[in-house]
């Protein structure tokens, strides 16, 4: 299998790639996340992934790696979007916000195919519904700082998974990193995978 180049630095990500025995290395893409008035939590996603693929385009050096990866991963609920928190007190806002309610969890991931010179995406939507959150679990959470770096303010598998009373949809998908999705792309592209 030919490698890819990962436009993400997330664990998570990598970790998967990993277990599906891609061959892949990383390269941190020189793009910020911010809103775009106008776009949907979807169509958000799948532009941020889009611009971290070619912000990785752009930075290649011996463009010898046919294939680049981009992902984004956000969170709605109730018509407004959530991606990393700025600081302790914006998670706990977001944690607090989640508590007793349902959000969609929305994942989109783009690739690269430089032999045809053609990028396009797939998105995964899923939904999670937190328990009832006291201000001391949040709390105590917090403390872990596990909350950070990651949209939403948690992530599915650490600790938080102790609040998540159900997911509908793609684990992986809210992990960020949709294996359906990625293979389905994959598979358009004649990329070789082993499956």
């Amino acid at each position: 299998m030919e490698p890819i180049v990962l436009a993400s630095t997330s664990p998570r990500r990598q970790d998967i790639l990993k277990g599906l025995g891609i061959p892949f290395r990383v390269m941190t893409p020189a793009y910020d996340e911010n809103d775009i008035p106008g776009l949907g939590p979807e169509s958000l996603a799948e532009h941020h992934s889009m611009k971290k693929v070619e912000s990785v385009m752009r930075s290649q050096v011996d463009m010898n790696a046919p294939w680049i990866l981009g992902a984004d991963t956000l969170i709605s609920m109730d018509g407004k979007v959530y991606g990393k928190s700025t600081d302790r007190d914006d998670a706990f806002r977001m944690l607090k916000e989640f508590s007793g309610r349902t959000h969609r969890v929305i994942t989109a991931i783009s690739l690269f195919n430089s032999r045809i010179n053609f990028v396009s995406s797939r998105t995964s939507i899923n939904t999670v519904t937190f328990m009832k959150l006291g201000d001391s679990q949040i709390e105590r959470y917090l403390d872990t700082g596990e909350w950070q770096g990651v949209a939403g303010s948690y992530r599915i598998q650490g600790i938080a998974a102790c609040f998540i009373e159900r997911i509908e949809g793609s684990w992986s998908g809210i992990v960020g990193l949709p294996i359906h999705e990625l293979y389905a792309i994959l598979r358009e592209h004649g990329y070789e995978y082993t499956v």
